[in-house]
């Protein structure tokens, strides 16, 4: 008669093996989390490439703040007497600071890796602000070209070459923030509204 509390084996019954240790392919082909670095890398990408537009779009947009402000050759050659002028640097002042405030928002992010607002509400701002400025550079710029050819058919001075070149950093300005707003535009059609 047989013991129910005997706990002994019988003698020819085989343990399985046990399971391989899992291991995890990181960095090859297949598998979710392949897949989830391969995004957060893209991600990345594209956070470093903003920050490098709007760096460029500040550094421009501040230049042709400066130089837009300095251009005051004397009686007639003065910014401050064509409203053309005056509109290059009112909204070179506003890129300044819209492309300052972007750059300094995304350089605490990235240090800190906090997000001062939801995804979906940044990705909304950024895009309808990339949006909004590069409209208003590339006007403030275009509106200023036919006044500086019109000065430069009379005479070509250094007033006229200073204008020139503020108008050729707000359109580089507007190039540069034109990229960002495809980027931005990129991250907000990838944005999930669940």
């Amino acid at each position: 008669m047989t013991n129910p509390n005997d706990e002994s084996k019988p003698e020819n019954v085989t343990q399985p093996p046990p399971p391989p240790p899992a291991t995890v392919d990181l960095e090859g082909g297949g598998g979710a989390i392949s897949n989830i670095i391969r995004r957060w890398k893209r991600e990345d990408l594209l956070n470093r490439g903003c920050l490098a537009t709007r760096g460029f779009c500040f550094v421009f947009s501040l230049l042709a703040f400066i130089i837009m402000a300095s251009n005051k050759h004397g009686d007639w050659k003065d910014f401050d007497k064509y409203e053309e002028y005056k509109y290059v640097l009112a909204i070179a002042i506003l890129s300044t600071l819209y492309s300052g405030l972007q750059a300094l928002r995304q350089v605490h992010q990235f240090h800190t890796a906090r997000e001062l607002f939801t995804r979906r509400n940044l990705a909304m701002i950024e895009f309808f602000g990339d949006q909004v400025m590069a409209y208003l550079l590339i006007s403030s710029a275009s509106s200023a070209v036919p006044l500086t050819n019109r000065m430069r058919e009379g005479a070509d001075n250094i007033f006229t070459d200073s204008s020139a070149s503020a108008i050729a950093m707000a359109f580089f300005a507007f190039f540069s923030l034109a990229i960002s707003s495809l980027i931005s535009g990129y991250k907000l059609s990838n944005q999930s509204y669940i």
